[in-house]
């Protein structure tokens, strides 16, 4: 992310020296505002969308600066996502086509118009369209480090010349992980969804988010842009950087039906096994499919953890009930060595922990129980002493 930076101010520092000496592109009133996008009925929708508009009158420029497009008909296009090798890129398209995009999909859009000035404005246009050159445009995604959201702050931030954007909050500061503010966009009707989300987020997915970091939502970035001032380097005076939102469409989408919740469904599947173990009525055939699943899920941890560019996806602990030691006590069943059952048992008892301390969705607590009561069983009893007859 520094590095970003570093390369937009280098860039910005050129292109100023550039504008100021010769005419501005832009006439005197021209404005640039952040568009924040609601969330929508598709997956990847849901945690919103952030915009950069610039508008000029005076020149017919109602242009809407857009980070967040990606082409499916990229070759290996969810091979390439799944491993974190995805190209985004800049798309600029004209502020008509972009709202009726959202009319049609009826998600709710706000306005913050920034309080820059006529020089600001035309140092944000003109790296906006360097940016959008074909050989600028594209760029590697990173959901929580270099996105739609933060692609639009940095260059918010890098846009006064001889100013400074603060957004830092003290009340925020430090209180949320980048689980938590996922957790927060993600409401009855996404369960399964949160189910997702944290099987896949390993450790690194709660860290502490500073100011700046929780302004990969952009539902946070607004927040903070209510409240952020631009202080003047030179007589250390500062303005608030927008006038407030003004909202621009309304969400309109029809309530999303709430689906039966995981939690219930795996409670139940507990209770179940629970019984058929108590009365020796489930089968040997059932544990292998059960622990072969479990181990299955591990692999994919593992190939998200060491396989992929996805950093959030490393040090996951789920691994430690979604074991692919599972398949060997799927293979060997009772034969198991009893250092292995004993040892998957503990890791039961850890991943169990792993998900109170972190918050993780309890619907993964049932999954644990059902393998550990499972594996339990296998292990080997001592024989009781027969008692000697008189």
């Amino acid at each position: 992310m520094e590095r970003v930076k570093r390369i937009l101010l280098l860039v910005l520092i050129i292109l100023i020296g550039k504008i100021q000496a010769q005419e501005l592109p832009l006439g005197e009133g021209a404005t640039a505002t952040v568009l924040t996008c609601g969330p929508g009925n598709d997956f990847y929708t849901t945690f919103g969308h952030s915009a950069l508009r610039i508008i000029d009158t005076s020149q017919g420029i109602d242009w809407v600066y857009n980070y967040g497009t990606f082409d499916f008909n990229t070759p290996h296009f969810y091979w390439k996502f799944t491993r974190g090798k995805l190209n985004y890129r800049l798309s600029r398209e004209p502020y008509s086509l972009f709202q009726s995009v959202y009319e049609y999909e009826r998600r709710a859009v706000w306005e913050q118009r920034l309080n820059l000035t006529p020089q600001e404005v035309n140092n944000l246009y003109v790296a906006l369209e360097w940016n959008f050159l074909p050989e600028n445009r594209y760029y590697q995604y990173d959901f929580f480090r270099d996105n739609c959201a933060t692609r639009v702050r940095d260059m918010v931030e890098a846009a006064p010349a001889h100013r400074i954007v603060d957004c830092y909050d003290w009340e925020s500061e430090g209180k949320c992980s980048y689980r938590d503010l996922l957790q927060s966009c993600l409401n009855e009707t996404l369960e399964w969804w949160r189910l997702g989300i944290d099987l896949i987020l390993g450790l690194p997915a709660d860290h502490r988010c500073t100011t700046e970091e929780s302004m990969f939502l952009p539902i946070m970035m607004q927040q903070h842009y209510e409240t952020a001032d631009l202080f003047n380097l030179n007589d250390l005076t500062g303005k608030r950087l927008t006038d407030g939102s003004r909202q621009l469409l309304t969400d309109t989408r029809e309530p999303l039906r709430r689906s039966f919740p995981p939690i219930v469904i795996f409670a139940l599947i507990f209770t179940a096994i629970a019984v058929l173990t108590w009365r020796r009525l489930w089968p040997r055939w059932a544990d292998t499919i059960l622990f072969i699943l479990a181990g299955i899920i591990g692999l994919f941890l593992l190939f998200m953890w060491f396989g992929t560019d996805h950093w959030v996806t490393k040090w996951n602990l789920n691994i430690l009930w979604a074991s692919p030691l599972l398949i060997l006590i799927a293979i060997r069943h009772k034969k198991s060595p009893s250092w292995a059952l004993w040892l998957q048992e503990g890791c039961f008892v850890a991943a169990a922990a792993y998900v109170i301390i972190c918050g993780l969705t309890p619907a993964l607590i049932p999954i644990i129980l059902t393998l550990a009561m499972r594996v339990a069983y296998l292990i080997p009893r001592k024989p009781q002493p027969q008692r000697r007859q008189r």
